[in-house]
């Protein structure tokens, strides 16, 4: 973790004596960046732990070894599409198959990383790829808030994001265990539990009447384009479609406070 932290120093020369002590000094500020991301994340910690371990006891229960459930977690890290990979893969489809549909369903990362990318701006590639591997809807919607009010630094973004990789690593692991000792996983509703988070994520970002416009629209367009988009395109197009629509009104009048 202190290389990463330490990789992400700005590299911006101090001149005279002072240079050594004045980089070694960026260091505990660093750490206290991550941190404060990490304090930050308890809310997404906290909302992953019962999805992960409900995902580990369906994997289970599809077939899955343990090693499998553990596997996908640490290396696809999306829940969404870890529970239809799960389910595809017990119906028997094809990878091709497979592969399609939760990149449909991963489609509105993109957006994600187009609305992040201006303020990562100076990050190293490298970094870049570690950051975006953590971007999750959930993170998304704090990073956008933090990222906003100038709080740009590497390592509070890691912090942000390690936490809530390692929660979720954790509970599919912890599922994964108890998934040979529990059965009727579906009927605790636990499934509902990463929606409800987005929205309690959601609300305080909610400062004008343009963004209750916006939030509503785009929550009703979903609804509706979901019962004839397949994948992620109703979320994609809402947003577009939304958003658009919040400019307009925003520049038709001056914001103003709810």
């Amino acid at each position: 973790m202190d290389d990463y932290i330490t990789s992400s120093l700005d590299r911006n020369p101090q001149h005279g004596p002072g240079r050594r002590s004045g980089t070694t000094g960026m260091l505990p500020r660093r750490l206290d960046d991550f941190r404060q991301g990490v304090i930050a994340s308890t809310p997404i910690v906290v909302g992953y732990l019962p999805i992960a371990i409900a995902y580990g006891i369906l994997a289970r229960q599809a077939g899955f070894s343990l090693f499998q459930t553990a596997s996908l977690s640490l290396f696809v890290y999306a829940g969404s599409a870890q529970f239809i990979a799960v389910s595809m893969i017990a119906a028997g489809a094809g990878p091709v198959t497979i592969i399609f549909t939760i990149g449909l369903v991963n489609l509105r990362h993109v957006l994600y990383s187009a609305s992040v990318a201006p303020f990562l701006q100076k990050i190293g590639v490298s970094r870049l790829l570690v950051l975006a591997f953590g971007l999750t809807d959930e993170a998304f919607s704090l990073e956008s808030v933090v990222l906003a009010q100038g709080v740009k630094t590497p390592s509070y973004i890691f912090g942000l994001q390690l936490a809530p990789y390692l929660a979720w690593n954790a509970g599919s692991l912890l599922g994964g265990l108890l998934g040979g000792w529990l059965s009727g996983i579906q009927a605790l509703g636990l499934d509902f539990a990463l929606p409800a988070m987005f929205i309690a994520l959601l609300i305080p970002m909610i400062k004008s009447r343009e963004m209750v416009f916006t939030a509503v629209v785009a929550g009703f367009l979903s609804l509706v384009l979901g019962l004839y988009l397949r994948g992620s395109w109703n979320v994609v197009v809402a947003t577009l479609v939304a958003t658009t629509l919040g400019m307009g009104v925003s520049r038709c009048r001056p914001s103003s406070g709810l």
